[in-house]
């Protein structure tokens, strides 16, 4: 039988008692408005893509739900020492994932990033995320407690080795957030300032070389540059769609932009909350994810431990940072990137890391979670 008590030994009321509540509970209720989105976008979906049943859709995203939150609870339960294991042994293997994608990639709206079997995609380059993150935690506090180890070398080796086979694929959105979460991760283990200026002059070079040599990232940075006549379809619906809700929205199902926008239950799934939902859902949402990324930076800091910092801050960052460019993309505040919203829309993969990233960011701010690590060595 189940015990929540806090006299109780179970590894279940442990966990309960000493992982960070608001932030789960925020997961969580981003996974319902997920949830709510992606059932009202479900028959639309379903009839462009000519299914036969009209809540494919949602049917679908609830098993990647339930697997989401199994997978989520699960690592927010382990110690630090089990996180990092698990970490390497997942960038091994997403590491692989990405690799195969060069060989039998569903090549998509420019990129091949995903790799299809038994009727699923899977996109790697969402799952190298997370356990990069880790893993690069690992090896600068590994260089702080141990004389001699070349911490800062192999995580500048590993963010290239990273960043070059997503930027290959070709997904630039995703090699920038992962660039920008490893700079913050660098920043706080202190980097020389030549190395910060080197790694970003040579970003500089792959955006400007991406925008003249990959056809939909100039198509992409054009439409966001474009006047206001000349805007793209699906960026010019999207606004309509928040100038159709308005403060309060036009109520759960009654949105249209569903109709027309293609990639409303994915990409532009911020959208359709702002016209069905209106202003008041959307600050909810974006107000949620900055309580999970400030709580989590905070919680960080209390131990003094660096592992414990450099991973969370970095967690943190990589979910409000997606965040962010998702949104932004909707707004015509940035080009679009192609990047979902996590928790909230739909797919496999995109529920998936982002529950792995919740529960690993979880695992890694619990009250004793430092305390624990030093007792098992």
């Amino acid at each position: 039988m189940l015990s929540f008590a806090r006299h109780s030994k179970s590894k279940i009321s442990s966990w309960w008692w000493t992982v960070d509540k608001p932030s789960f509970v925020l997961a969580l209720f981003l996974i319902f408005i997920g949830a709510m989105l992606v059932l009202s976008a479900s028959p639309s979906a379903a009839h462009r893509d000519r299914l036969p049943d009209d809540f494919a859709f949602i049917k679908k995203q609830s098993v990647f739900i339930l697997a989401g939150l199994v997978l989520m609870v699960g690592i927010s339960m382990q110690s630090l020492r089990t996180v990092r294991r698990l970490a390497v042994l997942g960038f091994l293997c997403a590491f692989v994932g990405v690799a195969l994608t060069y060989v039998v990639g569903d090549a998509t709206k420019g990129a091949a990033r995903w790799i299809k079997f038994a009727g699923f995609s899977l996109q790697p380059s969402e799952f190298i995320k997370p356990v990069f993150i880790v893993v690069t935690a690992w090896l600068l506090d590994a260089r702080k407690r141990t004389e001699d180890f070349p911490g800062m070398a192999l995580a500048v080796g590993l963010f290239l080795i990273t960043a070059l086979s997503v930027f290959g694929q070709p997904d630039l959105g995703m090699t920038v957030l992962i660039s920008g979460v490893w700079a913050l991760q660098m920043v706080l283990a202190g980097i020389p300032l030549w190395l910060i200026a080197t790694l970003f002059s040579g970003g500089v070079v792959l955006v400007t070389c991406s925008y003249f040599f990959l056809a939909h990232v100039r198509d992409r940075i054009d439409r966001f540059l474009a006047s206001e006549n000349e805007i793209g379809s699906q960026i010019q619906q999207s606004m309509n769609a928040f100038a159709n809700g308005n403060l309060l929205g036009l109520g759960p199902g009654e949105g249209v932009v569903k109709m027309h926008l293609p990639d409303v239950h994915t990409d532009f799934i911020f959208s359709l909350a702002g016209e069905e939902a209106g202003v008041w859902l959307t600050s909810i949402i974006v107000i949620s994810f900055a309580v999970i990324v400030v709580r989590s930076m905070i919680i960080s800091t209390k131990d003094n431990n660096l592992f414990q910092m450099y991973a969370a801050c970095g967690l943190a960052a990589s979910l409000g940072g997606q965040a962010i460019v998702n949104m932004c993309s909707a707004l015509q505040l940035m080009p679009a990137k192609g990047m979902t919203l996590p928790f909230i829309s739909y797919g496999g993969s995109s529920m998936l890391a982002s529950c792995l990233t919740m529960g690993m960011l979880l695992a890694v701010t619990r009250k004793n979670a430092v305390a624990e690590d030093k007792d098992n060595g």
